[in-house]
């Protein structure tokens, strides 16, 4: 599966060049790491976030949420995101939701 190259170069941007902050393909698109966890990733046209479980709902209740399926697995702690949710101010949040939940994290 393709990703969105423009979304990804809007992560990238936000992410700026912090050297612990790595990309690589996975789930068919372009991952996102800092510290070496995976915080967000570009699939497709959405975007795959890392919210962790105790997040989990207040993150469906946002627009353009859905839970994160994979196969016929459903994966906690994480989101999809419609990329035409995600002005700039709306992915700013999403980033930062993902790097709250990334802080808590033990680095790899």
């Amino acid at each position: 599966m393709a990703y969105d190259d423009v979304l990804a170069d809007r992560v990238r941007e936000r992410l700026g060049e912090d050297v612990s902050v790595a990309e690589k393909r996975m789930f068919g698109g372009l991952s996102f790491l800092v510290h070496g966890n995976l915080v967000v990733a570009v699939s497709g046209d959405d975007l795959l976030v890392r919210v962790g479980t105790e997040s989990m709902e207040d993150a469906l209740a946002r627009p353009g949420a859905r839970p994160a399926v994979m196969g016929a697995r459903t994966m906690r702690g994480w989101v999809f995101v419609a990329g035409d949710a995600l002005d700039d101010e709306v992915l700013d949040s999403w980033i930062k939701s993902a790097l709250t939940y990334n802080a808590t994290l033990p680095a790899k």
